[in-house]
């Protein structure tokens, strides 16, 4: 990080299907997101290491390692660490009330922000059919989706030689299929009304590879997006004001959404 790179520093951060030990995720944007982006609060919101990736062919150098390590060390320093598996680190789920280190791991997290709001942390697997009743077609479209990531990767090589910014293969075939479309939809009505029934002002959720942040419906939707192709995040600042950050395609690229007038105070987390 050089002298010019000044660290942000926000009151939460929630990033997810980071998928460390596929060989498509974008590792260092990542390390060089997390060393510039101090926080109080870190939500890893699933997909975090893939461990099906990891059964098929092995897959970890250094870059992947190094991101773990600094997570681990922001944890020893203080920072909140809370991590809600999704269904590419299942077995994670296993130990759901228990800490790995200093990293608390839950299934599921109600988070609230700074100006009274209250946000469900999930991962968002449970929102999706394909998964709940046709692991075949899970598996089909996994294995479409990583064949064209794995396009996604050589292609941005390419552009970068050439001075090129960073593009999303994968984004540009999900904008043109109306398929694609209809399934994020969905996706998201599902979410939302998870978040209306239970109470709550929003959701923040990953799994689909879709970053969005929306008031939807009165509800707040928010989809921290991956680290395979988009390389995206959601904060949450100090006052707060929520931005989502597209890092890789111009670092700092935000879609912002300003607090509401600050309700009664109440303790800063709870589940």
């Amino acid at each position: 990080m050089t002298a010019t790179q000044a660290r942000s520093t926000y009151r939460t951060i929630w990033i997810s299907d980071t998928h460390l030990g596929n060989r498509n995720a974008q590792a260092q944007h990542l390390l060089e997101f997390l060393q510039q982006h101090h926080c109080e609060t870190l939500f890893l919101v699933g997909d975090i290491i893939d461990l099906w990736k990891m059964s098929e062919r092995g897959h970890w150098p250094k870059s992947h390692q190094a991101v773990v390590n600094h997570i681990l060390t922001m944890a020893d320093n203080g920072v909140r660490v809370v991590y809600v598996p999704g269904n590419h680190d299942p077995f994670f789920r296993k130990l759901v009330g228990h800490q790995l280190g200093h990293v608390e791991v839950h299934l599921e997290y109600v988070h609230e922000m700074v100006d009274g709001r209250r946000l469900l942390v999930v991962h968002g697997d449970c929102f999706d059919d394909e998964i709940a009743h046709s692991r075949f077609l899970f598996w089909l479209g996994d294995h479409a989706y990583e064949t064209i990531v794995h396009l996604n990767r050589w292609l941005n090589q390419w552009r970068a030689r050439l001075g090129k910014p960073y593009w999303s293969l994968s984004g540009f075939l999900k904008v043109r299929s109306k398929k694609a479309q209809h399934f994020v939809q969905q996706f998201e009505q599902r979410a939302i009304a998870e978040a209306r029934d239970r109470g709550l002002d929003g959701i923040v959720c990953g799994h689909i590879h879709q970053a969005k942040l929306e008031e939807i419906e009165g509800v707040l939707y928010i989809n921290d997006g991956d680290w395979l192709e988009s390389c995206s995040s959601v904060v949450e600042t100090q006052d707060g004001t929520l931005q989502l950050v597209h890092w890789a395609t111009a670092h700092q690229q935000r879609v912002t959404l300003p607090p509401k007038v600050a309700k009664k105070p109440r303790p800063a987390f709870s589940s």
